[in-house]
């Protein structure tokens, strides 16, 4: 395991488990750390990983209030926790059911280690809140948080770094694998990935998965488009089921939930 520089002090790290993808900016004063992982021992790995790059202080961001980006923020105690503003309830309300799920599904799948971890895990409720933008003085460089609109959920939150061209999109994006609808909207997404676009990155670095460039983003873009207008005439009964999962950009179970996604 190891840092990948994407842009001049901006850094992804990239974990086997669940493809996940976190960040690190440093600038010449502090760092942000760009989700912190699933549980309070894959947490303290991250943060010792973090300071083998810098001994800066630091401050967190969440992308969004799913277990693996952020349960794992104890770790970095004490800091300024930034996420948007919705997260908080979105936590409040789902914490408990998002562990029991995941412990669950670990125990089944023999990994007892996670499980305990994870059980023993208590999120942190961020503390610094972001209604549509925050810039973050690193010293000598920005950071953006910015909320785009609906999407993955409704409060993820990208961060852009305007000069190494990198923007981390959280779950907005996933690279090698269909993005998930749980806690969808899937009518707003492709909007919201415009305006992720709009923002001019080089680099985009996808919440699971490798950072890509932006003609993958386009590409996902036009299947979450896809798959939007497939949901929307499945709705008003111009396709049928079948016709529908024939049609659909992503597999059957995707746009299963895609549609209980679609108001």
């Amino acid at each position: 395991m190891s840092w990948s520089e994407v842009g001049a002090g901006v850094f992804v790290r990239r974990y086997a488990e669940l493809d996940l993808s976190v960040g690190l900016v440093v600038g010449a004063e502090s760092a942000l750390v760009i989700d912190t992982r699933g549980d309070h021992v894959q947490g303290a790995e991250l943060a010792g990983a973090v300071r083998q790059v810098t001994p800066l202080p630091w401050q967190v961001a969440i992308t969004h209030g799913h277990f693996d980006h952020c349960f794992g923020t104890d770790a970095f105690l004490p800091a300024d926790v930034w996420a948007h503003e919705r997260c908080p309830a979105h936590l409040a309300r789902t914490a408990d059911q998002q562990r029991d799920w995941w412990v669950a599904h670990y125990r089944q799948e023999g990994a007892d280690d996670t499980a305990a971890a994870l059980a023993a895990s208590v999120p942190v409720m961020p503390d610094h809140l972001v209604s549509e933008r925050a810039d973050l003085d690193l010293g000598g460089r920005t950071a953006q948080l910015r909320y785009l609109g609906l999407g993955h959920t409704d409060h993820d939150l990208v961060v852009a770094v305007p000069d190494a061209g990198v923007v981390f999109a959280g779950d907005l994006v996933e690279q090698g694998a269909p993005p998930d609808f749980e806690d969808a909207h899937p009518q707003q997404w492709p909007t919201t990935v415009d305006a992720l676009l709009a923002l001019d990155p080089t680099t985009v670095v996808a919440g699971h998965g490798s950072p890509v460039a932006p003609d993958f983003v386009r590409a996902q873009r036009a299947e979450l488009a896809e798959l939007a207008a497939v949901c929307r005439r499945h709705r008003d009964g111009m396709l049928s089921w079948e016709q529908s999962v024939r049609q659909s950009p992503f597999p059957t179970e995707t746009f299963r939930t895609a549609l209980s996604r679609t108001l």
